[in-house]
């Protein structure tokens, strides 16, 4: 468990005082828990705080405030819930009147909720709604079990759609952001979702300008108090749970300008509202009215993305000490393979790997996405690391991984690595993309590819090559990272 939350973390390490205060909060309290009586918690509480405002148009960062810091989303969680549902609409797996079926597991789950009864059914759109306003944590629950079977396997889900977004260091353990220790994300992942949710659903994100909705006889509100309230805000959720505090996630356009704004940790809905109201106002006439300079959020299948990024069983990891550096990987007793050059075009036969379940299937070791860097973690909460494989790969590597490229280039000390691909053409596609998308950042970068052969499946790593520090490796990632690329920083 620890392992796991180690490789989510991000370079900036929290003060001890606030690790201190995690162990020692008890994960009691329901999320988006509605009653003033949980709206104002005993004196002295100070939950972590974090915030981060991002300009859509042109990508550009107008506020933060440890955006990378690991934080519990809350009921910001049912963004993702939600993100997940419309998805299923647009496959034509559910309409708007389809019936969900609620369990006795989702009945039981802790308020706020509608207190739905065992084997009772709700509407898709009356869901839609219920987590929009009342952050309903039964419906939450129902619809992942009526998505993934489960709630833990929807949870799953979760997490692997958050590392397709570009949200690298976020881990969902529920559906609905009720309290677990597991359930992480950052300011800065959360402005990823808040753009993807716009960009891929603008058809549905319009519910997330419901004020009130009426069901069986009563009116329910929304939590959100800044809308109507302060100029541009159209959206979109509220989360509090004991340990992370009041948050907010909010989208505001005005006058051709458009911003997403995240506010992790208020000490009360109140000073979070006040937070969040001037963000908006002393950020949104500064952000760009022109064009839109910036691509839309798209997932790593919509951009031929790897089909598994971090090959994380080809190698064991080593963890470096300092809080600020990111994880290093090292090779076991089979050597890493030679890079190839990708500069002269050729022909290459595609590998035996498919997008998601190979004929020869990868080890379960094997990850989405690479790593975030080491940061104090939040408390263990006792679930099992196996849970989490398809997050975070234990470090037992099942078999070793055969060298079979061919040198062409000697990387530097340090290099970047974007992803691993069933296809090189496809690595090479992405090596491209994020040089043109990287600017500057990666002119002097050398782009190579490393071929891998495991368990019958054939993977090309996405690298670039140029980086005789590490602190530069890191820098370069953090830009690509920004432009909605995974990367991590590796020895050569």
């Amino acid at each position: 468990m620890r392992s796991v939350l180690r490789r989510l973390q991000p370079s900036r390490a929290l003060p001890v005082a606030l690790v201190a205060t995690a162990f020692a909060v008890a994960l009691t309290e329901p999320a988006d828990a509605r009653r003033r009586g949980h709206h104002r918690p005993a004196g002295g509480y100070n939950p972590p705080y974090a915030a981060m405002v991002v300009d859509v148009k042109s990508g550009r960062t107008l506020h933060a405030v440890n955006e990378d810091a690991l934080r519990h989303p809350a009921s910001i969680t049912k963004v993702m819930t939600l993100y997940m549902l419309f998805e299923q609409m647009e496959r034509g797996r559910f309409a708007l009147d389809s019936e969900l079926t609620v369990s006795a597991y989702a009945a039981a789950q802790s308020p706020s909720k509608l207190g739905l009864r065992p084997g009772s059914t709700i509407e898709v759109e009356d869901a839609i709604k219920a987590l929009v306003t009342k952050s309903a944590n039964d419906v939450a629950c129902a619809i992942g079990e009526n998505i993934g079977g489960s709630e833990s396997r929807f949870a799953e889900m979760m997490t692997r759609k958050a590392r397709s977004l570009g949200m690298s260091r976020t881990n969902f353990a529920n559906a609905s952001g009720l309290p677990d220790a597991d359930q992480v994300t950052t300011a800065r992942d959360l402005t990823i979702l808040a753009r993807a949710i716009q960009d891929r659903f603008p058809r549905y994100y319009r519910y997330f300008q419901t004020r009130s909705f009426a069901f069986r006889g009563r009116t329910i509100g929304n939590h959100n108090r800044l809308l109507g309230a302060v100029q541009g805000v159209d959206g979109i959720k509220t989360g509090y749970t004991r340990d992370s505090g009041f948050n907010l996630m909010t989208a505001a356009r005005l006058d051709d300008r458009q911003i997403v704004a995240i506010v992790l940790g208020g000490k009360s809905g109140a000073s979070r509202d006040r937070i969040m109201a001037d963000l908006v106002r002393s950020t949104l006439p500064r952000a760009y009215a022109g064009n839109r300079q910036t691509p839309a959020v798209v997932e790593v299948a919509e951009r031929a993305r790897p089909a598994v990024v971090a090959d994380a069983a080809s190698r064991t990891r080593t963890q470096v000490a300092s809080a600020d550096a990111d994880e290093v990987e090292t090779t076991a007793s089979t050597a890493i393979s030679e890079p190839l050059d990708i500069m002269p075009s050729r022909t290459t036969t595609p590998g035996s790997a498919g997008m998601r379940r190979p004929a020869s299937p990868l080890p379960s070791s094997a990850q989405a996405y690479a790593p975030a860097a080491i940061q104090p973690s939040f408390p263990a909460g006792g679930k099992s690391e196996a849970r989490l494989a398809s997050v975070d790969a234990p470090s037992r590597v099942e078999a070793p991984v055969r060298s079979v490229a061919t040198p062409r280039i000697t990387p530097t000390a340090w290099v970047i690595q974007l992803g691993a691909m069933d296809d090189e053409d496809k690595a090479k596609s992405m090596l491209a993309e994020a040089r043109a998308r990287a600017g500057g950042m990666l002119g002097k970068a050398a782009p190579y590819t490393v071929k891998v052969e495991h368990g019958g499946a054939t993977l090309y790593r996405a690298r670039f090559s140029g980086f005789s520090e590490q602190d530069d490796a890191q820098d370069a990632c953090k830009a690509l990272k920004r432009s909605g690329f995974s990367c991590f920083a590796t020895r050569s």
